[in-house]
């Protein structure tokens, strides 16, 4: 996707002036087109979750011709299931056990999804920190029919996925999204879910799928409620530029 500086400030709620010293100092993935910096989608989403910086994920809400409805956190979970004690004694035998559990259309090849989780890892790694990571493919999107799932996996005991904080990997999340669109909504809802300290410490503890369930639940009403008020708001404000016009 071709994200402008401007967009990137939007998704990421900072300035642009933040985006251009996060660029002079080279921590920003980004790429320059025309003499324009320009950035692609799934990598900046992917960048902000590792280092747990908040996203506007109302700025992946607009309206889609292509995609009359996004997939919930909570149904894509509930699709994907809550699986516990998954054995493996490195990121790469976590994968592939976690592989073999996926809810996934047939169309999907197993093998070769197990080595596109591998080689996204080696690319850069997935790890959000405090001991979870998302993994997903190289290529995220999968052309497939069907619902995009996330699925969640307890090991049995940590795992190393290259966090940034240092941290060993406890809880993993797998998505499999049909699309990129699709994708990025689902990751983006899950960077403000791993927001929410009530829902992190189920995850620590590795609590029961019913309190999962309805911790999800809970964190995404609060999502909603959120992006009301900062709709409102915006709106507000539109108002009152509009009559000091």
């Amino acid at each position: 996707m071709n994200v402008t500086v401007k967009d990137a400030s939007r998704l990421l709620s900072v300035s642009e002036k933040t985006i251009y010293r996060w660029l002079k100092s080279g921590v920003l993935p980004a790429y320059k087109l025309n003499g324009s910096y320009r950035f692609n989608s799934a990598e900046l989403l992917e960048w902000a979750a590792s280092r747990r910086i908040g996203v506007a994920t109302d700025a992946l809400d607009e309206a889609d011709p292509q995609v009359k409805t996004l997939p919930s956190l909570f149904l894509a979970l509930e699709a994907g299931g809550i699986h516990y004690r998954l054995e493996g004694n490195s990121r790469d035998e976590i994968l592939a056990g976690a592989v073999t559990s996926l809810r996934i259309p047939e169309e999907i090849n197993r093998h070769e999804l197990t080595k596109s989780l591998i080689a996204r890892e080696k690319l850069a790694s997935t790890a959000l920190g405090h001991g979870v990571a998302a993994s997903h493919p190289r290529s995220p999107g999968l052309p497939f029919t069907g619902r995009s799932t996330v699925s969640l996996f307890f090991l049995e005991k940590p795992v190393s996925f290259a966090a940034l904080d240092g941290q060993l990997t406890h809880s993993l999340f797998v998505i499999i999204a049909a699309n990129l669109r699709e994708h990025l909504y689902l990751l983006s809802k899950l960077m403000f879910v791993l927001r929410n300290q009530q829902f992190q410490n189920l995850l620590d503890h590795q609590a029961s799928r019913e309190q999962l369930y309805a911790g999800l639940k809970e964190a995404e009403a609060r999502l909603v409620e959120e992006q009301d008020i900062t709709l409102k708001s915006s709106q507000k404000g539109d108002k009152s530029k509009a009559l000091h016009a």
